[in-house]
């Protein structure tokens, strides 16, 4: 689904969910992005998950699964899933910022892709691909999970990359972070999220 380039209506906040497999580099993305993302007025919601706060990765904040029930029930966030035995949490501070006019991009699930979608209808889904391979090297390289937990996500990411979606826009992760990058930021220009040139 590709959009006129010229944009005619100004720009108005709308939410950005980067989805992909575990390993596909979106953290990397999100961060190598982030000073065109601000220059963009773009902001990046900080997920929280049920992972030791020690734990390497992206700058989310960890919490128990306990904590994070309670944040549930006290309706601390916008979305939340449950994916590769974690639970994952947006805060709910992305509907302010929506309501201001402000885009915001949520490193998201495509196993939430539907009901994301219910909640924002004018969602833009951003699928980061990479090649299963790469995927593999990946996962072992950051050294994050057991032999079986990579297996685990590679079979989640095959099953998941049965579902084919016209709605989804992609970006390919497989080849330097630098031309990933530019791939964002040309379908958030398409897309009219962000001014073109």
């Amino acid at each position: 689904m590709h959009h006129d380039a010229s944009c005619a209506s100004p720009l108005k906040g709308r939410l950005i969910l980067l989805i992909g497999p575990s390993g596909a580099g979106k953290d990397s993305l999100i961060d190598a992005a982030r000073p065109q993302l601000a220059a963009a007025h773009v902001e990046i919601a900080r997920r929280v998950i049920t992972r030791s706060p020690e734990a390497t990765g992206e700058a989310a904040v960890g919490v128990s699964v306990e904590q994070f029930e309670r944040m549930k029930l006290q309706g601390a966030f916008a979305m939340h899933w449950q994916a590769n035995g974690l639970q994952y949490g947006i805060p709910r501070q992305v509907d302010e910022w929506l309501e201001q006019g402000r885009s915001v991009l949520v490193n998201g699930s495509r196993g939430h892709l539907a009901q994301a979608r219910t909640r924002y209808p004018d969602l833009l889904a951003i699928r980061v691909d990479v090649s299963l391979d790469i995927l593999r090297q990946r996962l072992q390289a950051r050294g994050r999970e057991t032999q079986n937990e990579i297996d685990q996500r590679l079979a989640r990411h095959v099953s998941l990359s049965d579902t084919a979606d016209d709605g989804v826009r992609t970006v390919d992760n497989s080849t330097t972070l630098s031309s990933a990058v530019e791939a964002l930021l040309a379908v958030l220009r398409e897309e009219c999220v962000i001014q073109a040139y």
